[in-house]
């Protein structure tokens, strides 16, 4: 007997041991995340960046890993009250410079493959932006912003602060500067006064200085070097306003003569994107002459002859938006959204036609190519996985994983994900990600919870933890399921599905929410007696639109969310995009302002909502959040309002997103469960 006892122990231990175990919400805020990835130049290195979570100083820290030949990966930098970030390699593999501000602006700063301490390079009064090697010799291209105007603090002196409207803002520009590391820092020699009359400094080691490489009334936005070092292709802007990207073009420097011929100039917005291996041609894409509809058309691909300045275009047929090429010899590649997978497409440099190269893992992000293109690293995930870090070769892309971010989640209780597809009122197929329960049992009806994207042109796909400011996975194990829609205006589906909103936002998105559930229903899954919707800036308005114009839902949660469209146009930062997707001005068709307001519903609004949003959201300014309230008051609507003090548009730091996170499980649990929940206060046990 004692020995049947004992083998039940054994059997029983190892499976208490791996018993699946639901988060909290802090241990999800606190996910280590893959971010930012560059290969050595022979392809046998890859560094990237590894973003973890400081509760004490209540941010998130970026610094930089190292695997090499493949092996175990281990940190590399360590800023301290700060993040090290943008790891690039030199052209000879031996150093790799980053971005770091270690109490003296955002500096350029080294550290040796092989090991050893970091050195700062530059010691620039202004924080640098942006910066590149030089693909021959010991030199650093990079940009800043010019040096903050004298003149404009004496008149603050005498006439206090104030600003121009679109008239103050700061322009950059490009600089060099040499790279020794053999030269001694600053830092490592005493510099005296020397004792006679003319007090001159003895003993002192200088910074290097930066050599000039623009000026003018314009802004540099990017900049790329040419494989043959010679020139540097640029594009800018007449400023950094965020409305001026209408108006970008490119431009060239010679790096011999210092010259700067303009290069491209269509009327709408022009962007670099990659050299030729040979230098002789340079990638961009192009709105064209579109300046009213390019938020949700579709851009296009040209190469331009940097000698003929001749262009052809590229990916003619190719529906879907382009961006973050890479040019080798064996083609262009680049990756997008096609549905909810992110494959790597590769195009043809001589027939621009478009085909898949890699379609595993599910959605591919960033990729960085070595010198010769033969090998590559990329930051991607499968549907069950957190993103991690891959390497893989051209000729045979098998790809090798090299981090285990995914092993953070192996013991908890994730979201089961699939995707599902209905027909909307008119007729618009549409998709979405539907979270089950572990447990899950078909014969049983479910309470609905329906957590909508962003953008509108984000997307929503499968993965074990998605969250931001919503307890999903908390919530699948409370006993619901969750539907993310990937309603029309979403990425991946073509231009014309990302047209389907314009002239129709909110009501067609409403649409394609409802009749979502509409079909779930159908299928006997949910309980629609037990429903809650929610959703963070275009989903904080298309939640809005449901909470004013339909009674389905026992609760909803407005995070960011536009209320009136005209209040939002007058002070958004980004008229264009309202004049885009409603065709016209308030001033010009108010009709279409108001059909598409959430405010102009207010009188049939009976839903309890939770407004949640940044004191100084300049995207979605907060007069939208307490024009809501109001309205919801007079109607006598349960609602409550949530100002997250210091931020803008996003929750940016983990304290307040675990706020927010609480205010929604509080929420919800309140109005879809009935359950009233104290938000935990003191130091937890």
């Amino acid at each position: 007997m004692k020995n049947i006892y004992l083998v039940c122990f054994l059997l029983w231990l190892p499976l208490r041991i791996v018993a699946q175990q639901v988060p909290s919400f802090e241990q999800v805020i606190a996910l280590r995340n893959a971010g930012a990835v560059s290969i050595s130049p022979d392809g046998k290195h890859v560094a990237y960046t590894v973003q973890t979570t400081d509760w004490n100083d209540n941010r998130y820290d970026t610094e930089i890993w190292l695997s090499k030949n493949g092996q175990k990966s281990f940190q590399l930098t360590n800023t301290q009250k700060g993040s090290s970030t943008s790891p690039k390699w030199s052209s000879d593999g031996k150093w790799i410079a980053f971005l770091a501000d270690r109490g003296n602006k955002n500096q350029i700063h080294v550290i040796y493959a092989d090991g050893g301490e970091a050195k700062q390079i530059t010691n620039e009064e202004e924080n640098i932006n942006d910066f590149e090697w030089h693909p021959y010799g010991a030199t650093l291209i990079f940009s800043k912003p010019e040096k903050a105007d004298k003149s404009k603090k004496e008149v603050e002196k005498r006439y206090g602060a104030f600003e121009t409207d679109d008239k103050d803002f700061t322009l950059s520009h490009l600089w060099q500067i040499d790279f020794d590391p053999g030269r001694p820092s600053p830092t490592e020699m005493p510099c005296h006064e020397s004792v006679d009359s003319l007090k001159t400094k003895a003993g002192c080691i200088e910074w290097p200085k930066a050599t000039r490489l623009t000026e003018g009334k314009f802004t540099v936005t990017s900049f790329l070097i040419s494989p043959d070092g010679n020139k540097i292709a640029f594009s800018h802007q007449p400023d950094p306003l965020i409305n001026s990207f209408f108006k970008s073009d490119i431009s060239l420097i010679d790096l011999n003569s210092k010259e700067i011929t303009l290069l491209v100039n269509n009327p709408s917005n022009d962007n670099l994107q990659e050299w030729s291996p040979d230098s002789k041609e340079l990638l961009y894409t192009t709105s064209l002459a579109d300046t009213t509809s390019n938020y949700y058309r579709n851009n296009k691909l040209f190469s331009v002859s940097i000698d003929t300045k001749a262009t052809r275009q590229l990916a003619k047929n190719f529906d879907e938006q382009i961006g973050g090429l890479v040019w080798r010899n064996s083609g262009i590649y680049f990756t997008t959204w096609n549905k909810t997978k992110r494959p790597m497409y590769k195009i043809n440099p001589r027939s621009g036609d478009v085909s898949v190269f890699l379609n595993t893992p599910d959605q591919i992000f960033g990729v960085s190519f070595s010198k010769s293109g033969d090998r590559f690293a990329v930051n991607a995930r499968s549907n069950d996985q957190l993103n991690e870090i891959f390497i893989t070769s051209t000729a045979s892309p098998k790809v090798e994983k090299i981090t285990d971010m995914t092993g953070q989640i192996s013991n908890w209780k994730a979201a089961q994900s699939e995707i599902v597809s209905w027909k909307s009122k008119d007729g618009a197929m549409i998709e979405g990600v539907l979270h089950k329960p572990k447990n899950y049992d078909p014969a049983k009806k479910y309470p609905l919870l329906v957590v909508v994207h962003g953008g509108p042109t984000g997307i929503d796909t499968p993965q074990p933890v998605p969250g931001y400011v919503y307890p999903i996975v908390q919530w699948l194990d409370k006993g619901a399921l969750v539907l993310r829609p990937n309603y029309r205006g979403s990425a991946g589906y073509g231009e014309a599905f990302r047209s389907l909103n314009v002239d129709n936002l909110g009501v067609g998105d409403a649409w394609d929410v409802l009749s979502g559930i509409e079909y779930l229903d159908s299928k006997g899954m949910i309980d629609k007696n037990k429903m809650g919707c929610m959703g963070w800036s275009q989903g904080g308005y298309i939640s809005a639109f449901l909470t004013t114009s339909s009674d389905v839902f026992k609760a909803t949660s407005v995070g960011a969310g536009i209320s009136n469209w005209m209040t939002y146009y007058v002070n958004t930062d980004i008229h264009p995009f309202t004049r885009q997707y409603l065709k016209s001005t308030p001033w010009d068709n108010e009709e279409i302002y108001r059909k598409t307001s959430p405010m102009t519903y207010i009188n049939q609004a009976k839903t309890p909502t939770l407004i949640q949003h940044g004191e100084f959201d300049r995207r979605v300014p907060i007069p939208n959040a307490y024009e809501l309230l109001q309205g919801l008051r007079d109607k006598n609507v349960p609602s409550e309002l949530i100002v997250y003090k210091g931020f803008g548009h996003g929750i940016t730091k983990p304290k307040e997103r675990l706020a927010a996170t609480w205010h929604n499980w509080q929420w919800f649990n309140k109005y879809v469960w009935g359950e009233e929940v104290e938000l935990p206060v003191g130091s937890k046990e």
